[in-house]
Formats: C-alpha cells, structure tokens, sequence
C-alpha cells in the first residue's frame, strides 16, 4: 500500500472562507485527521508520507495541510490561529460531521487538543506526537525551539541543518535530500515572512506579553475538558519538547495513556516507526467499549 501512495496521487484541495486548502486523502474507513507540526519548510505531506499507507489500510486518511506554510493559501494570521480554525473549516468543507480520530504531530497537537477541549464533538480518539503540556522539570523553551528562533532570525543553511539535528536522535536522519527539501520551502519568501510571526525573537517576545496581559487560560491548563480517549507518544530522547512535559497530560487529561520510545528524537513517527505506527494502530483500533466492561 505505501509503495503505491504518491504525492500527486494522493493531492487534494477545497475552497474555505480561510481560501484554498490543500491535504492529502489516502485509504477507506473511518475518518483519520493528520495534523503537522511547525518549523523551516514542514508540510504535513513530508510529516506522513512514511506511515500513510500503513493508516490507509485501516482508515480515510486526510492531511491536511494548514495555512502558511507553504502550500495552502498563506492567509494573514498568525499561523497556529490559523491552523485552529482550518481544522473545522476543513472538515465542514469536505462534509465530515462526525467525530473523527486526530493525528497532531508538535504543533498539531496543540492544535487537534485545543479542538478537543473546545469541539470535543469533532473528535473521536486523539494521538498526539510530543509537543503538547508544560516544561516541569526541563527548561523552557527546549534546545529545538531556540534553534527554530535563531534560524527564523537569521535564516542561513547552516542553522537549518542545526534545527534539523535537533529534531532527531540519529544524525543519519537528516539526510542531504532532508536538508535540501526543507531549505527550498523554508526560504521561499513569503513562508519565511509567515514563519516569523510565529518563530522570531521577537514574535516570542510579543507572544508571551500577549498572553500575560489578556489572562486567558492556557489549554495547558484545561487539559481536564478533554473527554476524546487519547494517546500520548514522545521520543525519550526529544530536545525540542522535553518528554517532562507529558506529565501533566498523561495526569489531567482522563483517558490518557503514554508511550515513549527510546532512542527517539522529536519526529517520533519517522525515528520509532514500526513501534509507533503498531501503538497507534492498536490504539485507534480497540474497541473502547468492550475494553471498559
């Protein structure tokens, strides 16, 4: 199945009020949500493509691809708020109204958790990749963040490849393909603008003054509404979002469980495949149920 999955094989669009978003749909099933993180040229196609055809056979996989980062229409928001709305917009778009598993890679995980805390009729059962929580013990940002910020700064080939090293636990990851493929998007100007709403030293700055003078409630700490079954991976060896930082949702969110994979970086779905994608599959698949009785 993974062999016959393509690119263009696979590509897909639809008109939103957000404008044109782009995702990739493969398989038959229920309706699987994968949603991708943030960072220098990342797209939810290069996220996946590896372990799209293994969730293909079980389920209609749809990717999508969220505002801003190159391949859906930029939009002028900044990009997390706009990958929030994009996740309702898409699926009303597209015609999906009944829950549907979610897939949230580092920033989509925030993302497909802010739905659940907020739409929790939209989403079934809920995995997500890393990313989502609070620094308990490890300091805050991690060491993948800084980099991201330092090469949003000052975007050169050279803090890429460093980002790109911190993502991972084996170095023979980052591959000159890797690197080249992010560098092409990563530098195309206005997904470098985009970026720098989000990643620059000073849209941090700003970010968190925002935050602290408008005194809403960080998801974080409403992790206790999330009533979606849900799954918590995360490479033991992640640099970018310390694996501290699964305690708090492995302990507040109700049906949480955890899974950390040794010798595995932040790109858990890519370095720990064959056991991630068999610890999803066997999550997703159960029969909750029968599981409770």
């Amino acid at each position: 199945m993974t062999s016959e999955l393509t690119y263009e094989g696979t590509k897909r669009e639809v008109a939103t009020d957000l404008g044109v978003l782009r995702y990739h749909e493969a398989g038959d099933g229920p309706p699987l949500l994968l949603l991708h993180g943030s960072g220098p040229g990342v797209t939810g196609w290069r996220n996946y493509r590896g372990v799209l055809g293994d969730f293909a056979e079980h389920f209609r996989c749809l990717v999508l691809e969220f505002p801003g980062f190159g391949v859906s229409d930029p939009g002028d928001g900044h990009p997390m708020m706009m990958a929030g709305a994009s996740v309702g917009k898409f699926l009303d778009a597209i015609g999906i109204t009944e829950p549907v598993h979610m897939i949230g890679n580092s920033m989509g995980g925030i993302v497909a958790t802010n739905v659940a805390i907020n739409a929790p009729q939209r989403v079934n059962k809920l995995v997500t990749i890393g990313g989502i929580g609070k620094n308990v013990f490890a300091p805050g940002p991690g060491e993948g963040i800084k980099l991201l910020s330092e090469f949003t700064d000052n975007p050169t080939r050279e803090g890429l490849i460093r980002w790109l090293h911190s993502m991972v636990y084996d170095p023979a990851v980052v591959t000159e393909q890797l690197i080249e493929e992010r560098w092409a998007l990563a530098t195309e100007p206005l997904t470098l603008e985009i970026a720098a709403r989000m990643y620059s030293t000073k849209a941090f700055a700003a970010n968190a003054a925002a935050a602290k003078a408008s005194g809403a409630t960080p998801y974080w700490a409403q992790l206790h509404k999330v009533q979606a079954p849900t799954l918590l991976t995360w490479g033991r060896d992640d640099r970018v979002s310390p694996v501290d930082m699964a305690m708090l949702p492995m302990r507040d969110i109700p049906n949480a469980e955890l899974h950390v994979f040794p010798n595995c970086g932040h790109w858990t779905m890519i370095e720990a495949k064959q056991a991630w994608v068999s610890a999803v599959l066997a999550f997703l698949t159960r029969d909750e149920k029968a599981n409770n009785q």
